[in-house]
């Protein structure tokens, strides 16, 4: 008998190990419909593992996007008898379930299949806590986000739990999923759906308003433009309202305008926008009705001339995407504040829910690691800003927004919580110090203009005894500003420095020394003395390069202006095409070439010869060598004109000389071209303080 058994278990064994890899060899071939055949003809093959981490057909049908095959997968274990949750509910090694692929996917048809037939699907939970809807929404997929949604919804007789099943173990919800991932129309939708996540903190202590603050990128201050994309950028404001594709085909919404798609989002009793709202008036027509005819021809007729004459269609996309990126950056974030309790009395934010790790019918899922880098980004950024001890309280988004230079919010919290100006961080400076010390101009720009502001944020000194003007003084581990050269770097420091030191009364820097008793001045010394070291070089190398190119240039204008084309008249002395006008470029131009290229030579020994002390980096190196590259380049240009005028009339040549000057002219224009960033770095330099490198800050 005991043989029996052995002999049944035996081939019970056998024809499972041929079920599963007929299986695998169709899903491997994408022969999709011989393997529901084998579903529908063998029930071993619903409960049969194929692959080595443990997915099932249904696993393999679902990532592979086989919307219809799922279909009929499904179909057939909903016909199972008492078998069709265990089907439905097999996790792989992982512990992944198929509607957390089809969740991660985005396939809104595979969501709602799987989730009607087993509602429980939807509360099961991978190692790290994450639903199914938590995935969907870490992952940016809002169809099928608002899918689960709704279905949970309709199945809330369930008792299905909206706070656990949006929050995982680390305390992340799926608002801070969305605004970790930049998927701010998905994140507007949650914030009208779970309201009571706004708050919500995880628990390294960052709520979404934090995370929004430490993504300074996804604002218009922290976007650097050029001239002609500002220009795209600022004409694409007036047709803020036809940027969004408004696409109304079914009840999920797929809006691609935020305040729309609050519309089809709050349908089941979420709360909606007051008339009078921010929000509200955003989304009011900026032109009246009848003009909308007008209003689409001419943006036809200038995207048209963009893309003829000016730019490519990807740069005009590209810039829309960062205007439409910006927008509803600033949408999340006023609806953020506008829900926001965290300046109300005793408020610490909503703590993160209980580990859901602990609970024995936790089910053992898998986790997607590739949706977590952004968050973890942005905490390990914030942890490195600075160690909290156990008695240290979290940064407020303001004093991160500071850092960050992030000038609409900081603006912003000003106005609806004017308290916040008084927030102070574990070194207790405050958003005027971080301002400045993070070389923030805008911002700073920006308080200096807010008359709201009293005069001690201003005066305020850190918990070291500095002054705004030591942070000014004192240079981090890093170059802040976008410009090459590190002369023109230094440069831009002592601007800074200047700047902030003049924009402020004598009186407000009474405190002169800090704790350490230092004065800014020995601050800037300290600080800046191996960025002084290293600007002299590149001001010696730049200089020495160059004095040798002026040289060759001197020495054959000045080898060209003792030679006359043409010769001497014998009996009179005079040059014989002297009258001729060509003659007379000659000339010119090879005495002008002359001139400026022993002026230029000059002086770059004098840059040579300077001290290098920090005030010689305000303006007098970079006005030498402003000077010096100017008469340089005109001196390179005239000897290729008086070359070109010599050569031709001389040799007469005609047509022939033309591929010659041709080739000179490339020359010249291609070192024109290598050497035209610096020169506009200089005189961009000395005009103003440039924009501060936000990458490598943020690095």
């Amino acid at each position: 008998m005991a043989n029996i058994e052995l002999d049944d278990r035996v081939m019970s064994e056998e024809t499972e190990e041929t079920i599963k890899r007929r299986l695998f060899k169709l899903c491997m071939k994408g022969e999709w419909g011989k393997v529901v055949d084998t579903y529908e003809s063998d029930k071993m093959a619903h409960m049969a593992r194929i692959t080595s981490t443990g997915d099932t057909a249904l696993h393999l049908a679902v990532t592979d996007g086989q919307n219809y095959v799922v279909q009929q997968l499904v179909k057939v274990l909903m016909c199972e008898e008492g078998q069709r949750k265990e089907s439905l509910m097999i996790q792989n090694d992982r512990g992944n379930t198929a509607l957390h692929f089809a969740a991660s996917g985005g396939s809104v048809e595979m969501c709602e299949c799987i989730a009607y037939a087993e509602p429980s699907l939807l509360r099961m939970r991978n190692v790290d806590g994450e639903t199914p809807i938590f995935l969907a929404a870490l992952h940016g997929r809002k169809e099928a986000f608002l899918c689960l949604h709704y279905r949970s919804d309709y199945t809330n007789q369930m008792h299905f739990n909206y706070d656990s099943n949006c929050t995982r173990n680390d305390g992340d919800t799926i608002l801070h999923s969305a605004i970790a991932g930049d998927f701010f129309d998905l994140a507007f939708q949650i914030i009208h759906l779970y309201g009571n996540l706004v708050d919500r903190e995880n628990v390294s202590g960052f709520t979404p308003l934090h995370l929004l603050a430490n993504k300074p990128s996804v604002f218009r201050s922290g976007n650097r433009l050029g001239r002609f994309e500002a220009m795209i950028y600022y004409v694409t404001k007036l047709f803020t309202q036809f940027l969004y594709i408004k696409q109304q085909q079914d009840q999920i919404g797929t809006e691609r305008d935020l305040e729309a798609s609050t519309k089809i989002a709050t349908n089941n009793g979420a709360e909606t926008n007051s008339p009078g709202s921010e929000t509200s008036d955003r989304s009011s027509p900026l032109f009246p009705v009848n003009y909308q005819s007008c209003v689409d021809l001419y943006k036809f007729i200038f995207i048209k001339i963009m893309l003829t004459f000016f730019a490519t269609e990807p740069t005009i996309r590209n810039i829309q995407e960062i205007k439409e990126k910006n927008v509803w950056s600033g949408q999340i974030m006023d609806e953020l504040l506008k829900r926001a309790s965290m300046y109300e009395c005793d408020d610490k934010g909503s703590k993160p829910l209980q580990n859901w790790g602990e609970h024995q019918d936790q089910t053992n899922p898998y986790s997607f690691n590739e949706g977590d880098n952004a968050l973890d980004d942005i905490i390990e950024k914030q942890h490195s800003y600075t160690t909290q001890g156990d008695d240290e309280k979290m940064e407020t988004p303001v004093l991160i927004a500071a850092k960050n230079g992030v000038t609409e919010m900081v603006e912003k919290i000003l106005e609806v919580y004017p308290i916040a100006v008084d927030d102070l961080d574990a070194k207790k400076k405050n958003i005027v110090l971080l301002a400045i010390e993070n070389r923030q101009i805008y911002l700073y720009e920006s308080l200096l203009r807010n008359k709201s502001l009293r005069e001690s944020t201003f005066r305020k000194v850190d918990s070291e005894g500095n002054t705004a003007l030591h942070l000014a003084a004192k240079l981090g581990n890093y170059k802040p500003w976008l410009i090459s050269g590190d002369a023109l770097q230094m440069h831009c420091e002592l601007k800074w420095y200047l700047f902030v030191r003049d924009s402020m009364p004598s009186h407000f820097f009474r405190y002169k020394y800090n704790n350490e008793n230092k004065t800014p001045r020995d601050i800037f010394i300290e600080t800046h003395r191996d960025l002084v070291r290293a600007a002299g070089e590149w001001q010696k190398r730049t200089s020495e390069c160059s004095s040798v190119v002026a040289a060759l240039i001197a020495t054959v204008a000045f080898s060209s202006s003792t030679n006359v084309p043409g010769g001497f008249q014998e009996d009179a002395g005079t040059p014989i095409l002297e009258n001729r006008p060509e003659f007379k470029t000659f000339a010119i131009s090879s005495i002008v070439a002359l001139c400026c290229s022993v002026a230029s030579m000059v002086c770059f020994l004098s840059i040579l010869t300077s001290r290098y002390q920090e005030h010689d980096f305000g303006k007098t190196l970079p006005w030498k060598l402003i000077f010096s590259l100017t008469l340089l380049y005109v001196a390179i240009t005239s000897s290729i004109v008086s070359f070109c005028a010599g050569h031709f009339y001389v040799d007469q040549l005609g047509s022939l000389a033309l591929p010659v000057y041709a080739i000179l002219c490339l020359s010249m224009a291609i070192f024109a071209l290598s050497q035209f960033p610096l020169y506009i770095d200089l005189i961009r330099a000395t005009k103003k303080v440039p924009e501060r490198d936000q990458e490598t800050f943020l690095q």
